[in-house]
């Protein structure tokens, strides 16, 4: 019974996964074995969860404590590299260019910032209120606007300067 509920708020919620997956790994591997991590660590810590808050409050606290976790030990390790079409100068003629363009700047600069950065940020660009991310980061409501304003103005300057050294 138990396994059954689990599997079920999984599937629902799986999307809250990916997106914390999709934040904290670059390579399709890592992706993968950050998701069965963060599947493991939720399905430890289900017999304790209370249904205080929301299930999606409780998965986005387990799914982003386990990838800081995880980028932590990793960051220890040498990075690796995708190529990229940029690398090799191959023009994209697709009509899509800028605004893709625009997206991997955006990309960049937010793996650019702290663990706890990204999460708020994360959470920030999912719609959730302030007070639905003070309660999943463990943070004042008023820290909350503080630190996306403070977020925003970082983003917006290492934008700016990753425009300025592509110049």
């Amino acid at each position: 019974m138990m396994e059954k509920v689990f599997v079920d708020m999984i599937n629902i919620h799986r999307g809250i996964i990916y997106k914390v997956c999709n934040l904290y790994a670059h390579h399709p591997e890592d992706k993968k074995d950050l998701f069965q991590e963060i599947v493991l660590q939720l399905w430890k810590s289900f017999p304790s969860f209370r249904a205080e808050s929301k299930p999606s409050t409780w998965m986005y606290r387990v799914a982003l404590n386990t990838a800081i976790t995880v980028f932590r030990k990793e960051r220890k390790m040498p990075e690796r590299k995708d190529l990229s079409a940029d690398e090799f100068q191959i023009p994209d003629v697709s009509d899509f260019a800028a605004a893709d363009e625009q997206m991997s700047q955006l990309k960049r600069a937010i793996r650019l910032l702290s663990e706890i950065e990204r999460a708020v940020i994360l959470l920030y660009l999912e719609d959730k209120n302030y007070e639905e991310i003070s309660e999943i980061i463990g943070i004042s409501k008023v820290n909350v606007g503080v630190r996306i304003n403070r977020i925003k103005i970082k983003l917006e300057k290492i934008i700016k300067s990753d425009r300025y050294e592509l110049r």
